[in-house]
């Protein structure tokens, strides 16, 4: 007798449960092997903090020359490198592990990944789950915290609220570009520094306001890779400053939406680039 016909999106819920729970076991595995040894564990966490701090002692010591920068003081400045710390940090946490896929696709070792019975993309992001990257959340978090409190903002309900979206919204943007340099590294196979330019140094970038860039390189972050939307336009609505470009506030709602955009762009790269993978040969 024939099986029933399964619809696409049931098949589509399916693979993303089964994807969830591959990622929990693998990255629960590598939890369980880090903690134990705790001390390692506490120092390389305050380890990854202070060497990310380093790149805000670089504002203050640039503050301690100068009162603004673009029309924006240090508490402004807080604000945007912590929305962007966070955000990038959460996303380096879940999947900074899919930088690795170049080397796998180089020598070999995908293949195996893709005789098991989960997907591909939950293993690779799995796999050396590391909670040491937690330190630079943290860090960025505290950096938050501190601008939100000196920044002088005017609260009210909309503000509030503009902060967990932000950081949520950032959190996916930043996955996306992550996916997107993966699905990339199947065709290039040696292209994690190029993914490290729009990762990394994109979370670098929003670090600074889009004042201090020429305004084609603000263009190209709002419309093409679409990082403005992690920090400079809901930070412009928390922090009361124009929207870049001369949007209109209202787009500080739209993170979320261009979060949902820009995955399913990053999952169609990504599907493109497996179906196309053809093994290293012998």
């Amino acid at each position: 007798m024939a099986e029933p016909f399964e619809p696409a999106a049931v098949r589509e819920r399916s693979a993303l449960r089964t994807g969830l729970r591959a990622y929990r076991l693998v990255s629960l595995m590598w939890v369980r092997s880090m903690l134990a040894y705790p001390l390692s564990f506490a120092l390389n966490v305050f380890a990854q903090a202070a060497i990310t701090g380093l790149d805000f002692v670089v504002i203050l010591l640039m503050f301690s020359h100068v009162d603004a920068l673009g029309g924006y003081d240090l508490a402004d400045f807080a604000v945007l490198y912590g929305l962007s710390s966070v955000s990038f940090g959460l996303c380096n946490l879940f999947l900074g592990s899919t930088q690795r896929l170049g080397q796998r696709v180089r020598d070999g070792t995908l293949d195996a990944l893709l005789v098991r019975p989960a997907p591909v993309l939950a293993q690779i992001a799995a796999d050396r789950f590391s909670l040491n990257r937690l330190g630079r959340t943290f860090q960025g978090l505290a950096v938050l915290v501190y601008g939100l409190s000196a920044a002088g903002i005017d609260w009210d309900a909309g503000r509030v609220l503009v902060i967990p979206y932000a950081v949520v919204s950032g959190a996916a943007i930043f996955g996306a570009v992550y996916v997107a340099g993966a699905a990339f590294q199947f065709v290039a196979t040696d292209a994690a520094e190029v993914e490290n330019a729009f990762t990394y140094g994109g979370q670098t970038m929003l670090q600074y306001p889009p004042t201090v860039f020429a305004r084609e390189v603000v263009r190209a972050v709002t419309f093409v890779l679409p990082l403005s939307f992690v920090n400079w336009v809901p930070g412009a609505y928390l922090l009361d400053r124009p929207v870049p470009l001369g949007l209109p506030v209202w787009c500080a709602l739209l993170p979320p939406l261009v979060a949902v955009a820009a995955l399913a762009l990053a999952g169609l790269a990504w599907r493109v680039g497996l179906r196309g993978y053809r093994s290293t040969g012998s």
